[in-house]
């Protein structure tokens, strides 16, 4: 089974707080989204590979550690996902950018994937797929089939806050998957929102309804 984590730290657990509230603009929303997914960042690429590299300082020669060859990807899923990137781009500059686009199917409520771009050699990247909740699990299963189907083996599914049912989903549907949130809320409602959740994270990032 993958690891389930909690990222419980002092900053991210305040700066959720201010995200949940209804009265937080969409500016603000927008920016604390970003901060959170760079503080988790931190801790989901604690694993990442180092190797050793002969390096001159003012003083001598010495060696020391840099990130091994292994390549990142980060993948949000659309459109909520995008506001997770840059906050984990600014700590891996060099990673690359992919996108799978969804939506809620109105009468099945089953997510449809409308949109897959991905870096060509994702079957050798360590991949970050990042979406705000993890609600149902749906999307996230869609996304990690969709990834699968392409190649990829490495992922790790980043979210803000998660519902006990999204996260039973998706290692029932993907069990080698990690998962990290920086949040276990309660549970699901009858329309599929986390409760306590923080509402609908696309409309809240982008100021639609």
């Amino acid at each position: 089974m993958g690891k389930f984590q909690v990222i419980s730290h002092p900053l991210i657990q305040h700066k959720l707080s201010i995200l949940r509230r209804e009265d937080t603009s969409t500016k603000v929303f927008r920016e604390l989204v970003n901060e959170i997914a760079m503080l988790m960042g931190y801790e989901v690429s604690r694993d990442l590979p180092l190797e050793d590299i002969d390096i001159q300082t003012p003083i001598t020669k010495t060696t020391q550690k840099q990130l091994a060859g292994k390549k990142l990807a980060i993948v949000p899923i659309l459109r909520a996902g995008i506001g997770m990137v840059d906050g984990l781009v600014s700590l891996v500059p060099a990673a690359k950018v992919g996108h799978i686009g969804m939506y809620r199917d109105e009468e099945t409520l089953q997510p449809v994937e409308y949109l897959v771009k991905l870096p060509e050699d994702i079957d050798q990247r360590q991949i970050f797929l990042v979406d705000p909740m993890l609600a149902t699990g749906g999307s996230a299963i869609l996304a990690v089939d969709s990834l699968k189907k392409r190649g990829a083996a490495n992922i790790k599914f980043v979210c803000l806050v998660a519902a006990p049912e999204g996260v039973k989903a998706l290692q029932e549907a993907h069990p080698d998957i990690d998962i990290y949130t920086a949040a276990l809320d309660e549970k699901l409602n009858d329309n599929g929102y986390i409760i306590p959740g923080l509402g609908d994270a696309g409309d809240r990032l982008f100021g639609t309804k």
